[in-house]
């Protein structure tokens, strides 16, 4: 398995941007495709952002298309979450995700890898 950890969250204003990294440990980071999910306090873990191992396909959920990028660089072992035109309902724990599929999904149950989480906070 990979090991992850993130950084990069904080305390930003509405209309801000955050760019969130996640470090992976491990030869083998360039077959597992990434993810990035969030939780709020009381809510379930949900689905943000995932790309494919060659950084050829990405997904995302509705409520960030447009505003947030995930991208990756196999060279440096990290996968990055640039959140921008960021809204007080962004607010949550951000947690990074490995998974081994060859297509990737956007189910939570298919990663079998997660970091700790970062702390996301929008103010209004």
């Amino acid at each position: 398995q990979v090991q992850l950890v993130e950084s990069g969250g904080g305390l930003v204003q509405a209309g801000g941007s955050l760019r969130l990294t996640c470090a992976a440990s491990g030869r083998t980071f360039s077959s597992y495709a990434m993810g990035w999910f969030r939780q709020a306090p009381g809510k379930e873990r949900d689905f943000v952002a995932v790309i494919s191992r060659s950084a050829g396909s990405t997904y995302y959920a509705d409520s960030v298309k447009g505003r947030f990028t995930i991208s990756r660089d196999n060279a440096k072992n990290t996968v990055y979450l640039q959140m921008n035109s960021l809204k007080p309902e962004d607010t949550a724990v951000y947690y990074c995700a490995a998974q081994l599929k060859f297509i990737p999904t956007m189910e939570l149950a298919d990663f079998t890898s997660w970091g700790q989480g970062t702390q996301v906070t929008v103010s209004s």
